[in-house]
């Protein structure tokens, strides 16, 4: 693969999915790759955004040997190969004169016909006691007619801004402006990924104007030096998966315009038809894939007062549809560039199998193509169990009554081979082995008070489990919430569906963690095919080496 690799994410929906991204990112599916992105949304303090964000700064820290190559830099065949570069962008509204539609578009200085004549023609398109007059500081709130317009300019004011005074401009207009420059000096070897949803605001307001936005303003930031006509993208269509309760009277007199869930399906069925039909959408887009979920939806605002339209207290929990998109993502970034010498966009789906009893079952081959599943199991499968081996084996994120810090987790694990002689890591920082204990909380699991709290992983397999699916990629007890049980787990063996042999005494032959403990002498990372040469970067590959020595991850099994 030649091209630079560039990934949008946009609105709450998006920003989970580029979660997803982030941790396929840190299993290992992105060998070799720098990939930059940006995160794109109308409300800076959304819940969604912050944590996608503070994500990439964790995996940044991990990566990160020397403050002055921050980020580190690209592996292969290791955790975290991926060297990821984050730019921040969001249209401000914040102001009270941006605060509202109305406010935007008022004019000043015009003759009094002129300014009537503009108010009729924006109460022609939009209502004006609820669409022009709503608070933008939270998104579009599904006003996609609205949004699309307001998210264009918002990108090509910031660009002019940038380039009148850069001094003077904000920070969300030097990181977009940032993020153009990679773009523009990709020309045409650039592949652009955009994360979003069709059925709510800010994504599906921005899917369709995006590509066209971004090219305006890269021919802004280099003077037209770019023939932007020929840089790939693709980008999910994905509609209605979630819902939450609606809003009471109360809060629709207050705020004006809130969303609500009910009419997600008909916004889903609209967007749809319009990307369908869209001149502009089919001819700068090579691959649009569209991912549904079949099921009940995931009522996210349970337990919640009222209506969350935004801000910090959006953090809806992650989803298997979302995982879905990061690999569709993946599939387009490893496309051949014959493959994408269409003129029109084409348009994908992917299906998933029930079983005997009409349950969702979930393979490695319903996330990526089959040439690619066992390494997907593989990866995915391994970093799972490096989780549990700090999280559970070793007390990164169960209480241990009596045991200190260096005792627990990544430093207490690396202590521990000090008594197998392998003595490699002993000199890595207390704040480094920190970084990889919070890295992997976020990924699988923490606990708080003696109650479990679900990371990505396991929220991922509770979505699909919450609706009766049979299957999830592995053995169901990897995904143990019960804290006793976890303290006493062997991942390498609960990780794979369990396996008798024997003609007579049937014995359970899976690999465990003694195992691993073997493989670990013969283990020891290869620094020039793995590219690693930091002290940290050797104990990530040496583990991943260990892990996949000890554990047979295939779609056979």
């Amino acid at each position: 693969m030649n091209d630079r690799l560039f990934v949008i994410a946009i609105g709450g929906t998006g920003m989970r999915c580029l979660e997803a991204f982030v941790h396929l990112c840190a299993i290992g599916m992105f060998d070799n790759e720098e990939i930059n992105i940006l995160t794109l949304d109308t409300d800076q303090s959304n819940g969604n955004k912050g944590r996608v964000e503070r994500l990439i700064e964790l995996y940044n820290k991990v990566k990160t040997d020397n403050p002055a190559t921050p980020g580190g830099s690209p592996n292969a065949n290791t955790y975290f190969s991926a060297k990821l570069n984050l730019y921040r962008f969001y249209t401000d509204y914040s102001k009270a004169s941006r605060s509202s539609y109305a406010k935007i578009s008022a004019t000043q200085g015009l003759q009094r016909e002129v300014e009537n004549d503009d108010r009729d023609l924006a109460d022609l398109f939009l209502d004006h006691d609820t669409v022009q007059s709503f608070n933008l500081d939270h998104g579009y709130r599904a006003q996609t007619h609205l949004g699309s317009m307001l998210m264009y300019h918002g990108i090509i004011e910031a660009a002019r801004h940038y380039i009148e005074d850069k001094e003077r401009a904000t920070e969300p207009e030097k990181q977009l402006a940032a993020f153009l420059t990679e773009l523009q000096q990709s020309g045409a070897g650039a592949r652009v990924f955009v994360f979003g949803s069709v059925f709510g605001g800010t994504g599906a307001s921005s899917i369709p104007v995006v590509p066209e936005a971004l090219k305006e303003a890269v021919s802004l930031i280099s003077q037209n030096t770019i023939d932007f006509n020929n840089v790939k993208f693709g980008a999910t269509l994905l509609t209605e998966y979630f819902s939450f309760n609606s809003p009471s009277d109360a809060q629709r007199r207050q705020e004006k315009l809130v969303a609500t869930s009910d009419y997600f399906a008909i916004n889903s069925q609209a967007a749809l038809q319009f990307y369908q039909q869209d001149r502009t959408v089919k001819d700068r887009y090579k691959r649009l894939y569209h991912v549904g979920w079949p099921a009940q939806e995931l009522n996210v605002s349970e337990g919640a007062s009222q209506t969350i339209t935004g801000g910090a207290e959006q953090k809806n929990a992650c989803h298997v549809v979302e995982l879905m998109c990061a690999c569709a993502a993946y599939d387009f970034f490893g496309l051949d560039d014959a493959a994408l010498q269409n003129a029109t966009a084409q348009y994908l789906y992917r299906s998933v199998e029930l079983d005997d009893n009409k349950n969702l079952t979930f393979k490695g081959t319903d996330f990526v193509s089959a040439r690619n599943a066992d390494e997907f199991l593989q990866k995915m499968g391994s970093f799972l169990v490096l989780a549990h081996i700090i999280l559970s084996m070793h007390g990164g994120a169960l209480p241990r009554v009596g045991m200190s810090k260096d005792k627990l987790g990544t430093r207490g694990f690396i202590s521990w081979l000090s008594e197998f002689k392998i003595t490699d890591y002993n000199e890595l920082k207390p704040e480094q082995t920190e970084d990889i204990d919070k890295y992997v909380k976020e990924f699988a699991y923490n606990t708080n008070a003696g109650a479990l709290v679900r990371g990505w992983i396991y929220q991922v397999y509770n979505s699909v489990r919450a609706v009766g699916a049979s299957k999830f990629l592995f053995a169901p007890k990897i995904f143990e919430e019960n804290i006793n049980a976890l303290a006493t787990m062997d991942p390498c063996k609960e990780i794979q569906e369990e396996k008798k042999t024997g003609l007579i005494i049937k014995t359970d032959s899976r690999t465990k963690y003694d195992d691993f403990v073997k493989n670990l002498a013969n283990s020891r990372p290869n620094n020039e095919e793995q590219s690693v040469s930091t002290m940290k970067e050797r104990f990530l590959a040496h583990m991943y080496r260990a892990i996949n020595a000890t554990i047979p991850f295939s779609t056979k099994l």
